[in-house]
Formats: structure tokens, sequence, C-alpha cells
């Protein structure tokens, strides 16, 4: 996941990080800075007096600026300059005047002022040195001013340390400064990325209420085709049934049929076995969705019920007044499928092509031997279907929407089982409709 934070964010976090700092400094320094006045009530017990309202004075005024300076957005870095030249100012002015013995402990106080300062502040270390710089100078007038005592008595009683911490403090606030902006940038980091991971968590579980909706209509209707399937497969039966028991009847009156008639009977008595079969096969709709369904393999010549079906509907063609062209194979090619489904999914290709092509059209079947395998084509060079038709025809249980031909139903079932069989059988089904027309296509291997 990338996150991208403008300069504009940043700026925003760096100052909000500055302002939190300069509030512990401030506060620090309006609550400890009056008690300072213990050290000079014991050292320098003549002006503790004055120096504490000195030091009232400058919190209030220091406290002014605070409250100003946030109420209008300043730049904190103006008022912590101010707060530390007042704090400079004061205690430069107590080192100068305080007796030789007491320099000692007016130059730990300034130094222990100036290191707490720039350990807590966050600004650019140039405004350190630039504090630093004043301090020194303050010392420098105050004890041209006021001091009694030469330089080196000065220095040597406590100036030479306060010089050697000021100097360097001056580092810290280099590498405060930048541990700080790193900070900021990961805090930054790690709210954008906070907020894009709570975005993408709101966009999971909508989409999964979505998908969750999706499932349960997709359950309903699951239940809706097995409900239909079921229905439909128990009328089929009757049906069926009542076909063989007429057939029968006729068959008992076999002496009077003409050699024609005897030979459409036998092919309904076929044709109602095989329903029979695959009816029984298609009912159990988990069977056909599992991938242990069985077949009743066995080795046959595969022209010959290709050609068979293409004889059972060249009636079925004339009708709509297509020609069904003939080129298929006169060679034998052995397979070992399940006849009856095998029959199925030619029949299914062969005739949903010819009820959706248009009238006066030609339609060649095609089988072939290619690599080892036996090829089923069916070629129609009219008007092609569209192949967003086709993938929604070979899409299981799914109507298409209305075509050209819109008194034909276009329920995709019998296609959708042809494929599902075909691929169950270890077979390839393709299809294509473009602006050549209509193709399917069904491969298997043959036996040797």
């Amino acid at each position: 996941m990338f996150v991208q934070i403008t300069k504009e964010e940043f700026s925003k976090e760096v100052l909000k990080k500055a302002w939190y700092q300069t509030n512990n400094i401030i506060w620090t320094i309006l609550f400890l800075y009056p008690l300072i006045t213990i050290i000079d009530v014991i050292y320098n017990p003549n002006v503790w007096i004055q120096f504490l309202i000195v030091r009232l004075i400058t919190d209030i005024i220091i406290y002014g600026l605070y409250t100003f300076f946030r109420s209008k957005k300043y730049n904190y870095r103006i008022l912590l300059h101010i707060a530390f030249f007042s704090l400079s100012c004061t205690s430069a002015l107590l080192c100068t005047l305080a007796n030789s013995q007491q320099f000692n402990v007016y130059f730990l106080v300034y130094s222990a002022v100036i290191l707490f300062f720039n350990i807590q502040v966050f600004w650019e270390p140039i405004h350190s040195i630039i504090q630093t710089l004043l301090a020194f100078i303050l010392l420098a007038v105050f004890f041209n001013a006021f001091s009694d005592y030469n330089i080196d008595l000065f220095i040597t009683n406590g100036g030479q340390f306060f010089f050697i911490v000021a100097t360097v403090s001056c580092l810290i606030p280099s590498a405060r400064f930048k541990v700080m902006e790193h900070e900021a940038k990961q805090t930054l980091l790690i709210e954008k990325s906070n907020e894009q991971l709570k975005a993408q968590n709101r966009d999971i579980v909508e989409k999964n209420a979505i998908i969750d909706m999706q499932y349960e209509r997709l359950l309903k209707m699951d239940e809706q085709k097995n409900s239909f399937i079921n229905i439909a497969g128990h009328d089929l039966k009757n049906l069926i049934g009542s076909i063989i028991m007429s057939n029968n009847m006729i068959k008992e009156e076999e002496y009077r049929l003409s050699a024609d008639q005897k030979e459409f009977t036998d092919y309904i008595t076929e044709s109602a076995e095989k329903m029979q079969y695959m009816l029984a096969k298609l009912m159990d709709v988990k069977e056909i969705e599992s991938p242990d369904m069985k077949f009743n393999m066995e080795v046959f010549d595969v022209n010959v019920e290709v050609r068979r079906i293409f004889r059972g509907l060249v009636e079925t063609a004339q009708m709509k007044n297509i020609d069904l062209l003939d080129n298929i194979l006169k060679l034998p090619l052995n397979v070992k499928l399940d006849k009856v489904f095998a029959g199925q999914i030619f029949q299914n290709l062969l005739s949903n092509a010819i009820k959706f092509s248009q009238t006066n059209n030609n339609i060649r079947v095609v089988t072939s031997l290619q690599r080892q395998k036996f090829v089923f084509e069916i070629i129609d060079e009219g008007i092609a279907i569209g192949q967003e038709e086709l993938d929604m025809m070979f899409n299981k249980l799914k109507t298409l929407n209305d075509a050209n031909t819109s008194h034909e139903s276009r329920l995709g079932l019998g296609l959708s089982i042809a494929k599902l069989i075909t691929q169950e059988m270890g077979g390839e089904l393709f299809y294509r409709s473009d602006d050549n027309g209509n193709y399917f296509r069904v491969e298997f291997y043959v036996i040797n």
C-alpha cells in the first residue's frame, strides 16, 4: 500500500509537534522560573525581592505573549526567542551582580536554563546558536557595566563551565530537529495508512454485504432451478412413458405395418429408451454438477452416430428451408464415450444451429481426424448470432435477451448441458460467432 504525503500535510504535522514542545517549554518556565528565587534568597538576600518581581513580570509577559501567539497562530519561534532572551537577561545580570563566591552557583543555574531549553526546543539549530551568542553578549555587556572583578576571576569561577555547556548544548537541537521531523513523518504515514486501511475495510465490508446478497440470490435461483428441473423431469417421465406405451401398442399390430413404418417404430423405441436413460441422469442436478458423474462408457464408431443425428434433423432443417450439407467422414473412427450422451451433444449443437439460423441458409456438418482427435464441426455462414449471445447460451440456465429470432425461446439449457457433458467425458467444446457466421466444434480422443 503506497502512501503519499504532501508538503502541506508534512508542514502541518511538523508545526503541530513544534507547538506541542513549545507548550511544554512555556508552561515549565511559568511554573519553575519564579522558584529560582529560592537561590536568590540563599545567595543574594539583598536583591531577591527585586528579582522575584522581575521574574513574575517576565512570567506575566511570556504568558500574555503565549496566549496571543496561540490565538493568532503566529510563528512559535518568535515566542521562544522572546522567552529565551528574557531568561538570559535576568540570569546574565545575576551572574555579574553576584559575589565571586556565588559565581559558580549562578553560572550553574544559567547553564541549566540553556541546557533545558535546548533539550526541549523543536526548531532549526541556527536559532539556538543565535540565543547562545546573545547570552555571551549579555554577559559581556553586564560584566562591563556592573562587575568590579577582573575577567579571569569571572571565567575561572564558573564562566568556563557555562561557555562549554552553552556551546555543546547548541548541538542538541540539530539532532533533535531531525529526529522529530522523522517522527512527524512517521506519525503522518501511520495516520494516513490507518485512514486508507479503514476505507479499504469499509469497502470490503460493503462488498462482502453485496456478495452475501448475491449468494442468497444464487441459492434462491438454484432452488428454483432444481424445482423446475424436478417438475419438468417428472412431466417428461410421464410423456416418455406415454410414448413408449403408445409405440408398443402400435408394434402389437406389426403385421399391419409397412417396412418404413416398422423402421419408424424402431426408431421411436430407440429414441425413447435414450431419452429415459438421459432423463435418469439429468434429473439429479447434483450429479450433473459433480466431477464424479457416472457414464456408461463404450467403444463405438462416432461417425455412424453423427450420421444418424444428421439424418434425423434433415427434415427439421427443410422446414426452415435450410440445407444441411454432409461432410461426414466415411472412415470409421472409434471413440470410448457414453454413446447416448455423445449423441445428445451432437444433436443439441446441430438442432440449436438450425433453430437460430436464418431461412434459405446452408449449414455444413464436418467430421475429421486431427492429431489423434475426432473433430465434429458445424459451420453456419449466415448472420452471426453474436459472441455475447453464445456466451449466454452456453452459460447454464440463463435466458438470452430477445434478438432477431424473437419468436424462438432462447433458453441455453441444451447448449450448456452439451458443454458440461463434453468436458465431463474428457472432450473440448469451442464456439465462435463473428462476421463470418457461427461456428461450433467438439473434440474427443479416438481409440487406435
